[in-house]
């Protein structure tokens, strides 16, 4: 499975920001796909997941300002970004997960400015 991610970039304090990731290659019909994302020197953390069900599963941090979607027919996941904050720059990572084999994505910058 490849994951290609886009729309990473540089916004103030209380904008926006869509990300998009397409997944291509052996996609099972049931799985999860989403966002992790890596602050500066901070581990890695989820931000938001969603299965083919439509299930969702938001970080405390992101609830009410983030949303996750995805488009099974196409396989990919968005994750619409309102409100940002300082605290939400990270290199943010898309993830496709079918059982216990989880895929990663290269990776978009989020930098959010004060």
């Amino acid at each position: 499975v490849q994951l290609q991610a886009s729309g990473g970039g540089l916004v103030q304090a209380g904008g926006s920001l869509r990300l998009a990731c397409a997944a291509s290659g052996n996609i099972f019909s049931i799985n999860i796909m989403g966002w992790y994302r890596q602050p500066p020197g901070k581990r890695r953390e989820l931000v938001a997941t969603m299965t083919t069900g439509g299930e969702t599963n938001y970080a405390d941090s992101v609830k009410g300002r983030f949303t996750v979607s995805r488009d099974n027919a196409k396989n990919t996941v968005d994750l619409q970004m309102n409100s940002l904050k300082p605290e939400d720059t990270a290199l943010y990572f898309c993830i496709y997960l079918r059982g216990s084999q989880i895929y990663w994505g290269q990776g978009t910058q989020v930098t959010v400015s004060s």
